[in-house]
């Protein structure tokens, strides 16, 4: 993930107090509701990295394939990323 744990919970505090003084929302219980905008902030962040895990896994599998066409790893690993994103409807 390219953010701290630390720094998303920060982001999701000033998320939650910019739209509570924004009257956008309401929160009876603050450190809840920061908790879970923390939650999904991470989750929505952690998606590219469960895509790079999931690419790595295809391409390991057809290894011997690329390898004896002479594909290059890190275009493929492009080429399967960008249709895993699209696929997920990701945008990265």
């Amino acid at each position: 993930m390219i953010f701290s744990r630390e720094y998303i919970g920060y982001l999701a505090r000033r998320t939650v107090k910019h739209l509570i003084d924004a009257k956008l929302i309401t929160a009876g219980d603050l450190k809840d509701t920061e908790s879970r905008v923390a939650s999904s902030l991470i989750e929505e962040l952690s998606l590219e990295d469960r895509i790079n895990d999931e690419v790595r896994v295809i391409l390991d599998a057809y290894s011997d394939e690329m390898r004896k066409s002479g594909a290059q790893y890190a275009e493929m690993f492009k080429k399967v990323k960008t249709e895993l994103a699209r696929k997920y409807k990701a945008v990265l």
